[in-house]
């Protein structure tokens, strides 16, 4: 009884093993297109063309959004201060050292859109400060700018925003056209790895036919040996050619299972999976003109939009330098209205009108060939 449990755990064991087996080897059919199309999806280099699309594609996401007005919410919630800082004494006639404790607060909206042709920037805010004074004497005020409109502009500076919108819808175009570049090539590498195979898979066939043969010979050569129809020579040689055939059988073998591994990886499959091919009929004739293989080079090949773009990030760069080795003068120019009060609803009651023009020019004087820029500035504000 304790002979017939051992023997049945013994089966079990090597069915599940012999089970495991068979489901551990998948067995897959492919033909070209098939291939092709597990590569362009499945791939590892189709995973990194991917990608490197979608990056240039926020890019280009990010430059359309910022010809778009933006709403920022600025805030400082809380600000706090405790420091000893110099005050003039009246009563004494002297300068003295204070301690000074002041909490304050502040927030606003802001709404920018920058102005592409000129290369300057509108804006609208609002803004509101609370300001809290601690010491002898405690009293807090509000201070309000409901609205102000104004206008940032770089007179004879570099100018990004004309250079962007050059550059960047050409850089996200050359991306497109990368991606179905890089496609194709992940293709053509899919077609090699699979006529690799199917190579692979003939040889075999062919070397195992060989082999069966040689066997087969040898075997009859024995035969006759033995009623001495051939001489022992000839023997050693049909053994000979034998040996030759199941060496030759074993190398192929090892062959196609590297080629068929080559593709299973390629395609991202499972090392084990056994790979059966079905091979394509012979293409149609395809034939292109010169005039008409350049025009297509031309218009498809991403390598003509990157010299493109080369050139024009080249360009920039020149403008940029020549422009920045000048003098520089920008115009800031604001009007709104604002109003203080030691009371929150009387800070929007009564309010003043707040306009700000500010002029500034940065000439470099001696930089010894540098680009620091000593400057002068002249404020305007009423």
């Amino acid at each position: 009884m304790k002979n017939n449990l051992f023997i049945l755990l013994i089966y079990t064991l090597l069915s599940l093993l012999v089970t495991g087996s068979v489901y551990a080897q998948q067995t897959v059919t492919l033909s070209l297109d098939r291939t092709i199309e597990l590569a362009a999806d499945s791939s590892l280099q189709s995973f990194r063309s991917k990608n490197l699309y979608l990056s240039s594609y926020w890019e280009y996401r990010t430059f359309k959004a910022a010809r778009l007005p933006s709403l920022n919410l600025n805030l400082t919630p809380a600000e706090y201060y405790r420091y000893i800082t110099q005050r003039y004494d009246f009563d004494n006639d002297l300068e003295v050292f204070r301690k000074q404790q002041t909490y304050s607060a502040r927030g606003g909206l802001e709404i920018n859109q920058n102005f592409d042709l000129l290369g300057g920037s509108f804006y609208v805010n609002s803004d509101l400060e609370y300001l809290r004074n601690f010491g002898a004497t405690n009293y807090s005020q509000y201070t309000s700018v409901p609205i102000r409109v104004g206008y940032y502009q770089s007179l004879l500076g570099y100018n990004p925003f004309r250079w962007e919108k050059k550059i960047e819808p050409l850089k996200y175009e050359k991306a497109k056209k990368e991606l179905v570049y890089n496609l194709e090539e992940i293709g053509e590498q899919a077609t090699g790895y699979f006529f690799a195979l199917a190579m692979a898979q003939v040889e075999y066939d062919m070397v195992k036919d060989i082999a069966a043969s040689s066997d087969t010979l040898y075997r009859i050569g024995q035969e006759r040996h033995k009623i001495a129809s051939i001489t022992q020579a000839n023997l050693l040689t049909l053994k000979l050619d034998a040996i030759n055939a199941k060496n030759s059988l074993k190398n192929a073998e090892i062959a196609l299972k590297r080629a068929m591994f080559n593709l299973a990886t390629f395609l991202s499959l499972d090392k084990n999976t056994e790979i059966r091919l079905r091979i394509p009929g012979r293409p149609r004739n395809l034939y292109i003109q010169l005039d008409e293989a350049l025009g297509l080079a031309r218009e498809n090949n991403p390598s003509f939009l990157d010299m493109r773009q080369q050139i024009m990030e080249a360009e920039q760069q020149v403008d940029k330098t020549r422009k920045e080795s000048l003098f520089d003068a920008s115009i800031r120019a604001s009007v709104g209205f604002n109003q203080v009060s030691d009371k929150f609803k009387d800070a929007y009651r009564d309010l003043l009108q707040q306009d700000i023009v500010s002029v500034s020019l940065s000439i470099p004087l001696l930089d010894w060939g540098g680009s620091e820029k000593a400057g002068i500035t002249w404020h305007v504000i009423t």
